[in-house]
């Protein structure tokens, strides 16, 4: 870091590099594989997210401004849903805590429930507590949290969505915006579908296997601490021939089991920059943004929901088949965004006497190694860029 200090007030040029992959065919000897279990079922859909808030008008408030559509909101419950073919996409319940509850993910239809029951011990769900119509069940993973498989459930009519302006870019090699202007509309950045959430997790080996397990989910890229051992996943839902996101779930080892963010897709990154407008505007708190992620190449906006929870606008991601081959390379904080701010320190954990109570805790019930601990540290506190 100093010397890299010295050669910037010394106007010399500094050494910058990519994030180094490799496919799992072509491993370094020391580099270990993510194990994926023989699946249960398959997944083919993140449906919704269900959270448990004292505020639902508030949340509701930031959902529209967000740019969800609310389809019913009483004193009870909020729903709401994107522009896309699913009837939801976030559900909020009131409660005396502000809390993510989990996810429901829509089933093939060759899934057999009966399976879950007999293995995990699935619950059946109310027909009643699920938007739409279908049937479900209700598991919990490793840290307790619920988790809804649902089948049957018809898709909802799709809202009107204005047209990407991608396809009129102007660029050096081709113009094909030729007497015509861009003039976005100034509006909430109209949500189209829930693409995926992420998740922390103190035993990561133990969550990754059970959500292979549970969902049949392909690892897409898989990054490993300096020991070579695996330590975050970023999965994709097992679409066969037809294109998947990038990730729609991803698990990352760290102190904490912890919803990280969801994210919700928009048409193009006009949409992201006027959203962006609007929720600053209604007074909302930005976290980071806007930038261009490294792993899944997703355009970028974070913010926070009046409760202190992250959600994030994105466009313009990768998608795969299910025959892509799983990508391995090193975690590194600065991995996170190939260009924009720096990510806030909010990502990572607080250096303050809570995280070190919950540290005692975790090596006192033997939930964590100090090796591992040290390992986690060095990907995070490395500097993320040459002039850090």
């Amino acid at each position: 870091m100093f010397a890299n200090d010295l050669l910037l007030s010394a106007g010399m040029p500094v050494t910058l590099r990519q994030l180094q992959t490799y496919p799992e065919s072509r491993l370094p000897p020391r580099v270990q594989r993510l194990q994926r279990p023989r699946a249960l079922g398959r997944a083919t859909e993140l449906a919704f997210l269900r959270w448990e808030k004292r505020r639902l008008q508030a949340t509701e408030r930031f959902w529209r401004d967000f740019g969800m559509h609310i389809v019913s909101a009483s004193p009870e419950r909020v729903v709401a849903r994107g522009t896309g073919t699913a009837a939801c996409v976030a559900i909020a319940v009131q409660g005396s805590t502000d809390r993510f509850i989990g996810p429901a993910f829509r089933m093939s239809g060759d899934t057999e429930f009966e399976r879950y029951v007999k293995e995990l011990g699935a619950r059946p769900l109310a027909p009643e507590s699920i938007p739409g119509d279908g049937r479900g069940v209700e598991l919990a993973d490793p840290s307790g949290r619920s988790v809804w498989l649902l089948q049957g459930s018809r898709p909802a009519e799709r809202l009107p969505l204005r047209e990407a302006l991608a396809p009129s870019t102007n660029t050096a090699h081709h113009t094909p915006r030729v007497n015509r202007t861009v003039r976005a509309p100034i509006e909430p950045a109209q949500v189209v579908k829930l693409g995926h959430f992420v998740l922390q997790t103190v035993d990561f080996p133990r969550m990754a296997d059970w959500y292979l397990r549970v969902l049949g989910l392909i690892p897409t890229d898989v990054q490993y601490l300096a020991d070579g051992s695996p330590n975050l996943a970023f999965c994709r839902l097992d679409l066969g021939n037809e294109p998947a996101d990038h990730h729609t779930v991803v698990l990352v080892g760290g102190i904490e089991e912890k919803y990280e963010h969801s994210a919700y897709e928009v048409v193009d990154l006009d949409a992201l920059g006027q959203g962006q407008q609007v929720l600053r505007a209604q007074g909302h708190r930005h976290m980071w943004g806007i930038g261009r992620h490294v792993l899944g190449s997703q355009l970028f906006d974070y913010w926070f929901d009046p409760d202190g929870f992250e959600y994030e606008h994105y466009t313009d991601g990768d998608v795969f088949t299910a025959d892509h081959e799983t990508e391995y390379s090193p975690l590194e904080f600065g991995g996170l965004w190939a260009w924009g701010d720096d990510a806030p320190a909010s990502m990572k954990p607080k250096k303050n006497l809570r995280t070190l109570l919950r540290v005692l805790g975790l090596l006192r019930r033997k939930a964590i190694t100090r090796e591992r601990l040290k390992l986690i540290g060095q990907a995070l506190d490395a500097p993320a860029r040459p002039w850090d």
